[in-house]
């Protein structure tokens, strides 16, 4: 039986008097790397933020690793935090803070390890999404769009998560360092048996590393499996985000 880490059922969503997500469904099982796409407005990253506990539903229910996020205690969501990572659209880097202090930080706030070893951890981290040595004494402002994001996915690993979740990961970034990200994310979920949970646009991504598609549409999921089932789907928006790609383009993961 499938080992799910994250259990969504029945969420509804209402942010402004707009309702967002009505009746949600999806989960997630260990091992998957997961692309969540949808048109704007659709509550990819609203949802994203109701999962890891950030944000509020109105109704329906979260687990995560088997615990409902929404009835957790404080200290059960530390808990919680201490098994997942979160790379935030926007990197979310503190600019007054080094580099290396920005990787630590995590391991600062959930461990009791002193500062040094937390230090060399997050050299360690760099390394792993492949960043060179001399980057852990720079600040934020100093590096480029591409190094900035490596920094927050360093960070996002501190704590050895077995459950990493992406908000528009490679938005921001050229092509060339695009594929490169989308190649680290692959090699880091099948070397370290990572989870992944990617909020995307980017059919690249999509064609490239992805095991399963989720869409989200009008509040629910419209559909789930590989590029090649859901572009059987009969959905206007889908079929105009396929069309953007040709067809000698497509080389789905795993097929």
């Amino acid at each position: 039986m499938a080992d799910t880490l994250l259990d969504v059922r029945d969420l509804s969503t209402v942010l402004g008097g707009h309702v967002i997500h009505r009746g949600l469904s999806l989960s997630v099982d260990r091992g998957e790397v997961i692309g969540l796409i949808g048109g704007s407005g659709t509550g990819k990253s609203v949802l994203l933020r109701e999962i890891i506990g950030l944000l509020k539903p109105q109704g329906g229910r979260i687990e995560l690793f088997g615990q409902s996020v929404w009835d957790a205690t404080p200290a059960q969501m530390n808990a919680l935090r201490r098994r997942f990572g979160v790379l935030f659209q926007d990197g979310a880097l503190f600019s007054s803070l080094s580099v290396e202090d920005n990787v630590a930080t995590p391991l600062f706030e959930h461990t009791d390890l002193p500062h040094a070893t937390c230090r060399q951890l997050a050299r360690l981290k760099l390394g792993l999404a492949n960043l060179p040595p001399d980057v852990a004494r720079k600040k934020p402002s100093e590096l480029s769009g591409g190094m900035r994001k490596r920094v927050a996915l360093a960070r996002a690993l501190a704590l050895d998560p077995e459950l990493l979740f992406l908000d528009e990961p490679t938005s921001g970034l050229d092509p060339i360092s695009a594929r490169a990200f989308d190649r680290l994310i692959r090699l880091l979920a099948d070397s370290l048996g990572l989870t992944v949970f990617l909020v995307t646009h980017d059919l690249d991504t999509l064609f490239s590393i992805i095991d399963r598609v989720i869409v989200l549409s009008n509040g629910r999921v419209l559909g789930s499996g590989s590029v090649t089932e859901l572009k059987q789907l009969d959905d206007p928006w889908l079929k105009e985000y396929f069309a953007a790609r040709t067809p000698e383009e497509t080389h789905p993961h795993g097929n």
